[in-house]
């Protein structure tokens, strides 16, 4: 590889890292190009990206950004994912994926700064997706008021219920 053609991979990798909310590092040692595309299939539907760089590179890369902190992990084969969007797909995918085919091993993720590691990278891939939690955020917004108006509501029904119940009672009479 040329200096200009590494000089303009780490630049396009600097601008992915320091925009992204997630980075995963993996050794992929022993996957086959087949699954490694496949891999990277699943992870660009998740709005992703995966990518496997020299370390060299990807310490330069890395250099003043969030992704930073992960540095020392940066030895052997590795392959980097980050998602500039949702932090909880790409964890999914991974993980999913790793425990699928026992040769991708992920080593360590930074979420928006912080180091996690593997456990704590299963636990967040165990949330529920962005989509789904802005549909619980908004199920719960709308239950409040919907339970204010069938409150609301219940007193004239009643009121209604009783004089109904005294005019059929007078009738009967």
């Amino acid at each position: 590889m040329k200096l200009s053609e590494k000089e303009a991979l780490v630049q396009k990798l600097h601008e992915g890292l320091a925009s992204a909310q997630i980075a995963i590092v993996a050794d992929y040692k022993g996957l086959n190009v087949e699954q490694f595309s496949r891999l990277r299939r699943e992870l660009r539907e998740a709005g992703a990206e995966i990518q496997v760089v020299k370390n060299t590179l990807l310490r330069r890369a890395s250099e003043g950004t969030r992704v930073d902190v992960i540095r020392d992990h940066f030895k052997g084969p590795s392959a980097i994912c980050f998602s500039t969007t949702d932090p909880v797909l790409p964890a999914k995918v991974l993980t999913k994926f790793a425990e699928a085919n026992d040769k991708l091993e992920i080593r360590v993720a930074v979420l928006e700064g912080k180091p996690l590691g593997l456990a704590d990278l299963k636990a967040l891939s165990e949330l529920p997706s962005r989509e789904e939690l802005l549909a619980q955020v908004l199920s719960t917004m709308i239950a409040v008021p919907t339970g204010f108006v069938r409150v609301i509501n219940a007193v004239p029904s009643g009121l209604v219920n009783v004089l109904t119940a005294i005019k059929d009672q007078k009738e009967a009479a």
